[in-house]
């Protein structure tokens, strides 16, 4: 069953359940729905000997407050949120969104209840992905919005975006989610759940989605500083006077072209579809992936949770066979894909023979309808297999806060738009 036909199937079962009218989502229909925030889910893995690293907050009967930054206004939203990779149903027993007012507060006055069918409480199948009703909310791009969800007694998480390079929030027992005050929320976490998007009813816009891996995620980047590549593009287009574009980021950390991983989420070949083309306005893509296929071949095998498994061996014939898998799929629903040069990783010789035979033909080949060429922007021009020491972070393979700026500073942004628009 598909993602699309997973969501009407919750969408009927709503309708059913509780009697709602048609016409309820009828009512939507003239709207021009375009994603302003987004994220991607990955699922934990199920072991009893998880580091702490992979363990989740317990939020059974506890109020989850998120923070989320748009980068398009809009004066109505819809909050999308889903139970991909859940086992049982996702209980949320009350919803709302509010205008942060810094850490776990919200703004007084700007807490909004968020429906379902015009009820507050939803119950969302395993596998299952839904959008609320339109909430009447001013939405300003570049202004944090907390997301609080009151969630039922035996809920659990099972997924999540682990690297959020963002603060969140799990209150005290109880329904905080109308609390202004910060009080109530005094255990933290570093990842999204449950709410992976954010859409505005945003006339003649449209959203960029950048995918791919940990650099485009963000790993190693200010924390709570919207400091990642595509929070820096998304300023960009501000700047420039494009303020009718939003920009998703759908990296995730760890994410591999060609293979899934326990730890690092479904192979972005199978994931574009939902991630990306499932995007409400999403018109363009920019793609940034392959250094993770190239390098966990070579990563030892662990015993325990092995994040790199299955360690499957990589060519760039390979890697060009699933950037044109990728392509495919976007151009059958008319979405423009930029792809993007692999970044310097001081990979060893035979590694880094692959990460050139890539990028020279995603230069050359035309087999994308732009190319971004994030090589050329952080490399050291002395030692090109590294990256500029300004731009590194210090592990060699990610960029610092300057180098993702130079990455967002190397998109073609009206090369962007006008691909776009044809």
């Amino acid at each position: 069953m598909t993602i699309r036909t997973l969501a009407a199937a919750c969408a009927a079962a709503l309708l059913t359940q509780f009697a709602v009218s048609p016409s309820v989502f009828a009512a939507d229909a003239s709207a021009h729905w375009v994603a302003a925030w987004a994220t991607a889910l990955q699922p934990i893995p199920q072991r009893a000997d998880l580091p702490s690293l992979y363990r989740a907050p317990e939020v059974a009967g506890r109020t989850v407050r998120q923070i989320v930054y748009p980068t398009l206004s809009g004066k109505s939203a819809r909050i999308h949120l889903s139970n991909e990779y859940g086992k049982t149903a996702l209980v949320i027993d009350e919803l709302r969104i509010a205008r942060s007012a810094g850490g776990a507060a919200a703004l007084g006055g700007s807490e909004t209840r968020v429906t379902f069918g015009g009820k507050t409480a939803v119950s969302i199948p395993p596998g299952a992905e839904l959008d609320s009703d339109p909430v009447a909310i001013e939405v300003a791009k570049g202004a944090p919005y907390a997301i609080s969800a009151f969630v039922g007694a035996e809920q659990r998480i099972v997924a999540w975006h682990r690297v959020s390079s963002q603060v969140n929030y799990v209150s005290a027992p109880g329904n905080h989610t109308a609390d202004t005050s910060a009080d109530s929320f005094r255990s933290r976490f570093t990842q999204y759940v449950w709410v992976t998007g954010l859409s505005v009813d945003a006339p003649a816009s449209m959203a960029v989605a950048a995918i791919g891996d940990s650099i485009t995620d963000g790993m190693r980047s200010s924390l709570n500083q919207n400091k990642r590549w595509p929070d820096a593009l998304a300023r960009r287009f501000a700047g420039s006077g494009e303020r009718s574009i939003a920009v998703v980021n759908l990296g995730i950390s760890g994410n591999r072209l060609l293979s899934d991983s326990p730890c690092y989420g479904e192979a972005l070949v199978r994931r574009f579809d939902r991630d990306v083309l499932e995007r409400p306005g999403v018109k363009a893509a920019i793609l940034l992936i392959g250094i993770n296929d190239i390098n966990f071949a070579a990563m030892p095998a662990r015993n325990g949770l092995d994040c790199d498994f299955p360690h499957t061996p990589v060519t760039a014939a390979g890697l060009i066979a699933g950037y044109q898998r990728v392509v495919a799929a976007a151009r059958q629903r008319g979405v423009k894909v930029f792809g993007s040069t692999l970044t310097p990783a001081s990979l060893p010789a035979q590694r880094e023979s692959i990460r050139l035979a890539v990028n020279q033909w995603i230069r050359s080949s035309r087999g994308f309808d732009g190319v971004v060429d994030f090589d050329a922007a952080l490399r050291d021009p002395a030692q090109p297999e590294r990256l500029q020491r300004a731009f590194d972070s210090g592990d060699h393979i990610h960029p610092s806060d300057a180098g993702y700026a130079a990455m967002a500073d190397a998109v073609p942004i009206v090369a962007v738009v006008n691909s776009s628009l044809k």
